[in-house]
Parts: C-alpha cells; structure tokens; sequence
C-alpha cells in the first residue's frame, strides 16, 4: 500500500459537480493498493497516518498529530500511485491492485481510520473525481508500506 500524504488547510472532493466529501485542516490522503497487500501493511499504514506529527507546535516544529490539532483526513483511491513510467511514456498499472481486491482495502483503510477517533471523508471508489485542496506548508509526503520492512 501506498499513501501520498499532503498536509492541507481544506480539502474536497467532488463526482459530477457534488460534493462528496470535504475537510479543513487536516490530511488529505491518496491511497494506492497493490497486489499483496495484507492486513499488516494496512495497519502499518492506518498507525503511520494516524500519529504522523507533521503540524507545527507553539514553537514552528512539526510536532503535533492531525489529532492534536483537531483535524480531519480525506481519504482518496488513487490507484495511479502504482504507475509504472521506466518504459515509454504511457504509464503502466500492472502493480495496481484489480478493484475486487483494492475497494475492499480502501474501505477498511478508512474504517481503520475512522477507529482511531479521527474525522475521516471520503471520495468514491473508482470514479472520476475532482479535488480541491488548500496545501499547507507545502507538506507531502510519500508512506509505502514496504516501509515497515526496511526500519527494522
């Protein structure tokens, strides 16, 4: 699993005009899923996100968590993460986990969320969306969760 992370001051989402879904301050996450994604990797990356301290303290250090903060995530499928640009210039999503499999761990992803006690939006599987963000810092980044192998 793959979750690009940007730090955002607002955020919505939108399917055919309507807003689906919209936060203030907070995270805005893109979430890509990839063939042999377990549940390890997925709470690897609810954790991860959760208790990212990325929002600055009294003293202008990224310090604080979205929690801390009272903020919110907006949760994005975004299965372009696994693009694959090395050969050509059409990107190839052979490492794009097939919809059966990844709209089940984008729905547990947010639920897993949701369980942490932060305010969790959502945009709509699968669908052409449109996104408005206010970034914040500029703060982006990427979390793999390949990740929790290699910090060992």
């Amino acid at each position: 699993m793959r979750a690009l992370v940007q730090r955002v001051l607002s955020a919505t989402v939108s399917v055919d005009d309507q807003i689906i879904g919209t936060i203030g301050q907070g995270l805005l996450i893109f979430l890509g899923v990839t063939h042999d994604d377990c549940p390890v990797d997925l709470e690897y990356l609810v954790n991860k996100v959760a208790k990212l301290r990325i929002f600055n303290d009294q003293d202008g250090k990224m310090n604080r968590s979205t929690a801390d903060v009272g903020g919110s995530i907006l949760v994005v499928s975004q299965f372009t993460l696994y693009g694959d640009t090395r050969r050509g210039n059409r990107p190839g999503f052979d490492q794009a986990a097939r919809p059966e499999l990844a709209k089940p761990m984008y729905e547990l992803f947010c639920d897993r969320l949701r369980q942490t006690g932060i305010p969790v939006a959502t945009g709509q599987f699968a669908a052409d969306m449109q996104i408005h963000l206010l970034n914040d810092g500029p703060v982006t980044l990427m979390i793999d969760s390949l990740d929790r192998t290699r910090s060992r």
